[in-house]
């Protein structure tokens, strides 16, 4: 008990560590007690941050602030119909035409599991087989009760995203049209002494910004690419796949493998093992090499400073808490800590400040 005052005595003797604590727990109670209520918010600086860079290049070269950023919001709203009524409609058309086969993906299978105990009477046996099956039955009718239910509550889901619809766009316009104003007046409500708090900012600041568009980026390269070229393959389901190997990069070392299973599925279902199943598997295979090893480093060089271990951790923790924001979020809230444990003073440190100002002899000096 000692040990820990003298540690809290140390450690918050410093005012800039203090201001620094304070800020983060009040982020944290903002997060967690509001994080549903301001998830408007939140997406749309996420989609100002996208848009920032566009406006400040358009204001640096051609136009003033103000025309960079309806022109900018303009085509931002032009995206945001598209994916309405382009994306939207093609991506459920085919997640419905998905759905409407699996029960012949079911037959195909069983009857391929039934076959097994012919081809290999040593390793599995008829009753096992049987038994597979009977389990698999019952899960999925399981899985199907369970679609039932969430479409019944997904009204709510919808009449949340027309709110969303309408609520972002408004916010985006005013987060970019005023950034500067918004700025001052959350300044102004600072403590004067946080020179701490202002480094970690603008290091995390500067790796969010950096992270956001490099993945966005990342994401719509990825799923274009793998689009046209489930297109050209002829695989089924090109847009829905596509979608769900784009947003696959959102996690790290797992996305990828685990998006792997249904598109390698669609594909064997489609042409059984032949050369068109390898064709697709080998490009789908050479998108997520070039992924990896160019579009990552080109987009993400110096971004992120992360081991595996912590993205991984990072990405649970979050994505547990606050679901695809949280996964998506993931990396820079991992960034954040990072930055904030790098700037906490150590006990060398603060122990060294403390000798040093007792040691200071213009301390011990008063007026002659």
């Amino acid at each position: 008990m000692d040990l820990l005052k003298a540690w809290f005595r140390r450690t918050f003797s410093d005012p800039q560590v203090v201001n620094l604590g304070l800020f983060v727990l009040l982020g944290i109670l903002l997060v967690v007690g509001l994080g549903s209520a301001l998830a408007p918010v939140f997406a749309s600086v996420v989609i100002a941050y996208l848009l920032e860079a566009m406006v400040t290049r358009l204001q640096g070269r051609y136009l003033s602030r103000l025309p960079a950023v309806i022109l900018v919001f303009l085509l931002f709203l032009a995206v945001l119909v598209f994916l309405l009524f382009g994306l939207v409609p093609m991506l459920s058309r085919q997640l419905t035409q998905l759905v409407q086969q699996f029960p012949n993906y079911i037959s195909q299978g069983q009857a391929l599991l039934s076959q097994l105990p012919e081809k290999y009477p040593q390793m599995i046996s008829a009753d096992q087989v049987h038994a597979v099956i009977g389990n698999l039955s019952s899960e999925l009718g399981t899985w199907g009760q369970q679609l039932v239910g969430w479409s019944l509550s997904s009204v709510a889901s919808i009449v949340s995203l027309l709110i969303f619809l309408v609520v972002i766009p408004v916010l985006v316009f005013f987060l970019l049209k005023d950034k500067e104003l918004l700025i001052r007046w959350f300044v102004s409500y600072l403590p004067e002494d946080r020179h701490l708090v202002s480094s970690v900012w603008l290091d995390v600041e500067r790796q969010i910004a950096k992270y956001i568009r490099g993945k966005v980026g990342e994401i719509v390269l990825v799923g274009a690419v793998t689009y046209v070229t489930f297109v050209i393959l002829g695989l089924q389901y090109s847009a829905l796949l596509a979608t769900l190997v784009g947003f696959s990069v959102l996690i790290p070392y797992v996305g990828a493998a685990v998006v792997t299973l249904p598109v390698a599925l669609v594909a064997f279902f489609q042409w059984g093992l032949g050369w068109d199943f390898g064709y697709v598997i080998i490009a789908y295979a050479v998108i997520q090499a070039l992924d990896g090893n160019l579009l990552v480093p080109l987009l993400f060089s110096e971004a992120v400073d992360l081991h595996p271990v912590a993205i991984i951790v990072a990405i649970l923790v979050f994505g547990g808490l606050w679901g695809f924001w949280g996964v998506f979020f993931a990396i820079p809230l991992a960034t954040l800590v990072q930055a904030i444990l790098k700037a906490w003073p150590r006990n060398s440190e603060v122990i060294a400040s403390s000798e040093d100002a007792s040691a200071d002899p213009a301390r011990d000096v008063g007026p002659q």
